[in-house]
Protein backbone atom coordinates (compact mmCIF):
# COMPACT_ATOMS: atom_id res chain seq x y z
CA UNK A 1 0.00 0.00 0.00
CA UNK A 2 1.08 3.70 -0.82
CA UNK A 3 0.94 5.27 2.36
CA UNK A 4 0.54 8.86 0.50
CA UNK A 5 -2.77 7.74 0.11
CA UNK A 6 -3.64 9.20 3.37
CA UNK A 7 -6.90 11.43 2.92
CA UNK A 8 -5.89 15.20 3.33
CA UNK A 9 -7.32 17.77 4.32
CA UNK A 10 -7.04 21.76 2.44
CA UNK A 11 -7.79 24.56 4.70
CA UNK A 12 -9.57 27.23 3.07
CA UNK A 13 -11.78 28.90 5.24
CA UNK A 14 -10.38 32.09 5.71
CA UNK A 15 -11.32 35.51 5.11
CA UNK A 16 -7.43 37.22 3.90
CA UNK A 17 -8.03 40.33 5.83
CA UNK A 18 -4.65 40.84 4.94
CA UNK A 19 -4.66 40.28 1.20
CA UNK A 20 -7.73 42.85 1.02
CA UNK A 21 -8.82 44.39 -1.35
CA UNK A 22 -7.87 41.33 -3.61
CA UNK A 23 -10.08 38.64 -1.16
CA UNK A 24 -13.04 41.15 -1.09
CA UNK A 25 -14.31 39.58 -4.04
CA UNK A 26 -11.94 36.61 -4.56
CA UNK A 27 -10.96 34.18 -2.16
CA UNK A 28 -7.55 33.84 -1.36
CA UNK A 29 -6.97 30.05 -2.46
CA UNK A 30 -7.87 31.43 -5.90
CA UNK A 31 -5.58 34.03 -6.03
CA UNK A 32 -3.30 33.15 -9.21
CA UNK A 33 0.40 32.40 -7.97
CA UNK A 34 2.63 31.45 -11.42
CA UNK A 35 -0.30 30.93 -13.74
CA UNK A 36 -2.57 29.22 -11.76
CA UNK A 37 -4.84 29.31 -8.33
CA UNK A 38 -2.50 29.03 -5.11
CA UNK A 39 -4.58 26.28 -3.47
CA UNK A 40 -4.10 24.16 -7.48
CA UNK A 41 -0.81 23.95 -6.12
CA UNK A 42 -1.40 21.99 -2.95
CA UNK A 43 -4.19 19.78 -4.76
CA UNK A 44 -1.25 19.14 -7.28
CA UNK A 45 1.26 18.01 -5.15
CA UNK A 46 -1.35 16.11 -3.23
CA UNK A 47 -2.51 14.07 -6.50
CA UNK A 48 0.81 13.30 -7.45
CA UNK A 49 2.07 11.42 -3.83
CA UNK A 50 -0.86 9.80 -4.22
CA UNK A 51 -3.26 10.56 -2.37
CA UNK A 52 -6.87 10.52 -3.98
CA UNK A 53 -9.39 11.47 -1.10
CA UNK A 54 -9.52 15.39 -0.22
CA UNK A 55 -11.26 17.28 1.51
CA UNK A 56 -11.63 21.29 1.62
CA UNK A 57 -13.16 23.50 4.14
CA UNK A 58 -14.73 26.75 2.70
CA UNK A 59 -16.17 29.56 4.49
CA UNK A 60 -15.78 33.06 2.98
CA UNK A 61 -16.59 33.08 -1.09
CA UNK A 62 -16.56 29.26 -0.71
CA UNK A 63 -19.03 28.77 -3.55
CA UNK A 64 -16.12 30.20 -5.44
CA UNK A 65 -13.43 27.24 -4.29
CA UNK A 66 -16.17 24.74 -5.42
CA UNK A 67 -17.65 25.86 -8.38
CA UNK A 68 -14.17 26.26 -9.72
CA UNK A 69 -12.94 22.82 -8.66
CA UNK A 70 -15.71 21.41 -10.19
CA UNK A 71 -15.76 17.47 -11.85
CA UNK A 72 -14.78 18.75 -15.63
CA UNK A 73 -11.46 20.85 -13.99
CA UNK A 74 -10.93 17.95 -11.17
CA UNK A 75 -10.52 15.43 -13.87
CA UNK A 76 -8.25 17.93 -15.88
CA UNK A 77 -6.13 18.03 -12.81
CA UNK A 78 -5.94 14.36 -12.30
CA UNK A 79 -4.91 13.73 -15.99
CA UNK A 80 -2.19 16.66 -15.66
CA UNK A 81 -0.73 14.86 -12.85
CA UNK A 82 -1.08 11.23 -13.78
CA UNK A 83 -3.43 9.65 -11.72
CA UNK A 84 -5.15 6.77 -12.33
CA UNK A 85 -7.82 6.21 -9.81
CA UNK A 86 -10.57 8.23 -9.07
CA UNK A 87 -10.34 11.51 -7.26
CA UNK A 88 -12.98 12.39 -4.79
CA UNK A 89 -13.09 16.08 -3.59
CA UNK A 90 -15.27 17.09 -1.09
CA UNK A 91 -16.68 20.18 0.60
CA UNK A 92 -16.86 20.94 4.39
CA UNK A 93 -18.93 24.48 4.05
CA UNK A 94 -18.52 26.05 6.87
CA UNK A 95 -19.77 29.76 5.22
CA UNK A 96 -23.27 27.77 3.87
CA UNK A 97 -23.57 26.05 7.45
CA UNK A 98 -23.00 28.48 9.71
CA UNK A 99 -22.36 31.85 7.87
CA UNK A 100 -18.51 31.60 9.19
CA UNK A 101 -15.15 29.82 9.38
CA UNK A 102 -14.68 27.83 12.34
CA UNK A 103 -10.86 28.77 12.45
CA UNK A 104 -8.28 25.81 12.38
CA UNK A 105 -9.23 23.39 15.12
CA UNK A 106 -13.08 23.83 14.82
CA UNK A 107 -12.90 23.22 10.95
CA UNK A 108 -11.13 20.18 11.05
CA UNK A 109 -13.13 18.78 13.57
CA UNK A 110 -16.33 20.04 11.19
CA UNK A 111 -14.16 17.54 8.59
CA UNK A 112 -13.24 14.68 10.00
CA UNK A 113 -16.74 12.82 9.05
CA UNK A 114 -15.75 13.44 5.36
CA UNK A 115 -11.82 12.01 6.06
CA UNK A 116 -13.74 9.08 7.56
CA UNK A 117 -15.98 8.32 4.72
CA UNK A 118 -12.96 8.72 2.44
CA UNK A 119 -10.92 5.78 4.59
CA UNK A 120 -10.37 2.61 2.42
CA UNK A 121 -7.23 1.35 3.97
CA UNK A 122 -6.01 0.70 7.93
CA UNK A 123 -4.36 4.02 7.97
CA UNK A 124 -7.34 5.53 8.01
CA UNK A 125 -6.98 7.22 11.75
CA UNK A 126 -4.36 9.36 10.27
CA UNK A 127 -4.50 12.34 7.58
CA UNK A 128 -2.76 15.65 6.12
CA UNK A 129 -3.84 18.97 6.70
CA UNK A 130 -2.42 22.04 4.20
CA UNK A 131 -3.53 25.23 4.67
CA UNK A 132 -4.62 26.54 1.19
CA UNK A 133 -2.79 29.84 1.61
CA UNK A 134 0.95 28.24 1.67
CA UNK A 135 2.90 28.16 -1.71
CA UNK A 136 5.43 25.51 -1.16
CA UNK A 137 6.04 24.18 -4.98
CA UNK A 138 8.50 21.31 -3.77
CA UNK A 139 6.67 19.85 -1.42
CA UNK A 140 6.26 16.09 -1.87
CA UNK A 141 4.29 14.82 1.01
CA UNK A 142 6.76 12.38 1.56
CA UNK A 143 5.94 8.52 2.12
CA UNK A 144 9.31 7.89 4.13
CA UNK A 145 7.70 10.47 7.09
CA UNK A 146 4.28 8.72 6.76
CA UNK A 147 5.66 5.41 7.27
CA UNK A 148 7.47 6.58 10.32
CA UNK A 149 4.15 8.38 11.35
CA UNK A 150 2.36 5.34 11.42
CA UNK A 151 3.99 2.94 13.12
CA UNK A 152 5.15 5.74 15.86
CA UNK A 153 2.66 6.40 18.50
CA UNK A 154 2.50 10.23 18.32
CA UNK A 155 -0.49 12.45 17.81
CA UNK A 156 0.88 14.73 15.12
CA UNK A 157 3.67 15.97 12.70
CA UNK A 158 4.94 18.95 12.03
CA UNK A 159 6.89 20.36 9.52
CA UNK A 160 8.33 23.24 10.40
CA UNK A 161 10.61 26.63 8.26
CA UNK A 162 12.95 28.75 8.68
CA UNK A 163 11.47 32.21 10.71
CA UNK A 164 10.52 34.57 7.15
CA UNK A 165 10.75 38.43 8.22
CA UNK A 166 7.57 38.81 9.25
CA UNK A 167 7.24 36.13 11.70
CA UNK A 168 10.72 36.51 13.36
CA UNK A 169 10.04 35.11 16.95
CA UNK A 170 8.78 31.77 15.36
CA UNK A 171 6.17 29.38 16.70
CA UNK A 172 7.97 26.38 17.99
CA UNK A 173 11.08 24.51 19.23
CA UNK A 174 12.30 21.42 17.99
CA UNK A 175 13.74 19.20 20.44
CA UNK A 176 17.67 17.05 19.45
CA UNK A 177 15.08 13.66 19.36
CA UNK A 178 12.20 15.24 17.11
CA UNK A 179 9.86 16.72 19.21
CA UNK A 180 7.95 19.48 18.92
CA UNK A 181 8.43 21.65 21.98
CA UNK A 182 6.47 24.70 22.88
CA UNK A 183 10.06 27.23 23.65
CA UNK A 184 13.57 27.04 21.82
CA UNK A 185 14.49 23.69 20.64
CA UNK A 186 17.86 23.42 19.04
CA UNK A 187 20.49 25.91 19.44
CA UNK A 188 17.99 27.49 21.42
CA UNK A 189 15.86 28.28 17.88
CA UNK A 190 11.89 28.83 17.53
CA UNK A 191 10.58 28.18 14.00
CA UNK A 192 7.50 28.60 12.06
CA UNK A 193 4.86 26.08 11.71
CA UNK A 194 4.61 25.74 7.86
CA UNK A 195 0.82 24.78 8.17
CA UNK A 196 1.72 21.04 6.70
CA UNK A 197 1.02 18.39 9.01
CA UNK A 198 0.29 14.71 9.59
CA UNK A 199 -2.69 14.45 12.63
CA UNK A 200 -4.06 11.21 13.85
CA UNK A 201 -7.73 11.80 14.84
CA UNK A 202 -7.29 11.22 18.14
CA UNK A 203 -5.74 14.87 18.47
CA UNK A 204 -9.31 15.83 17.98
CA UNK A 205 -11.00 13.99 20.97
CA UNK A 206 -10.94 14.32 24.57
CA UNK A 207 -8.70 14.85 26.08
CA UNK A 208 -6.94 16.91 23.59
CA UNK A 209 -10.05 18.59 21.87
CA UNK A 210 -13.35 18.94 23.61
CA UNK A 211 -15.60 20.03 20.33
CA UNK A 212 -18.19 17.51 19.57
CA UNK A 213 -17.92 14.97 17.27
CA UNK A 214 -18.14 16.54 13.53
CA UNK A 215 -18.65 20.02 15.69
CA UNK A 216 -22.53 19.80 14.97
CA UNK A 217 -22.81 23.26 17.21
CA UNK A 218 -20.40 25.17 14.57
CA UNK A 219 -17.50 26.14 17.27
CA UNK A 220 -14.85 28.08 16.46
CA UNK A 221 -11.32 26.93 17.95
CA UNK A 222 -7.78 27.66 17.14
CA UNK A 223 -5.25 24.95 16.79
CA UNK A 224 -2.45 26.11 18.68
CA UNK A 225 -3.61 25.39 22.08
CA UNK A 226 -4.35 21.55 21.05
CA UNK A 227 -1.21 21.65 20.03
CA UNK A 228 0.88 22.73 23.00
CA UNK A 229 -1.32 20.53 25.44
CA UNK A 230 -0.12 17.34 22.96
CA UNK A 231 3.52 18.93 23.04
CA UNK A 232 3.37 19.18 26.73
CA UNK A 233 2.71 15.71 26.63
CA UNK A 234 5.53 14.82 23.98
CA UNK A 235 3.05 13.42 21.67
CA UNK A 236 3.95 16.12 18.90
CA UNK A 237 7.28 15.25 16.20
CA UNK A 238 8.34 17.86 14.05
CA UNK A 239 11.74 18.21 11.51
CA UNK A 240 12.41 20.96 9.84
CA UNK A 241 11.92 21.83 6.21
CA UNK A 242 14.03 24.26 4.71
CA UNK A 243 12.62 24.00 0.90
CA UNK A 244 10.48 26.89 -0.83
CA UNK A 245 7.98 27.97 1.14
CA UNK A 246 5.86 31.64 1.07
CA UNK A 247 2.76 32.23 3.42
CA UNK A 248 0.86 34.15 0.61
CA UNK A 249 -0.47 36.51 3.31
CA UNK A 250 -0.11 39.56 1.74
CA UNK A 251 -0.52 41.60 -1.70
CA UNK A 252 3.31 42.49 -1.36
CA UNK A 253 4.27 38.53 -1.37
CA UNK A 254 1.91 37.37 -3.97
CA UNK A 255 3.15 39.74 -6.10
CA UNK A 256 6.69 39.13 -5.21
CA UNK A 257 6.28 35.10 -6.08
CA UNK A 258 4.80 36.34 -9.28
CA UNK A 259 7.39 38.77 -10.07
CA UNK A 260 10.41 35.39 -9.44
CA UNK A 261 10.75 32.96 -12.09
CA UNK A 262 9.50 29.79 -11.66
CA UNK A 263 7.64 26.68 -13.27
CA UNK A 264 3.85 27.01 -14.76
Amino acid sequence: MNTTQLPALILAAGRGERMRPLTDTCPKPLLTVRGKPLMQWTLEALLTAGAHDVAVNTAWLGRQIEDYFDNGRLARIAQSCRVQKPIRLRFSSEGRDFGRALETAGGIARALPLLAQNSDHAADSAFWAVAGDVFAPDFAFPEPEVRCFLAGGRLAHLWLVPNPPHHPQGDFGLSPDGLAVDGPGVHDARYTFSAIALYRRTLFAPPWCDIPPGNPHGIAAPLAPLLRRAMAAGHVSAQLYTGSWTDVGTPERLAQLNAIDGPI
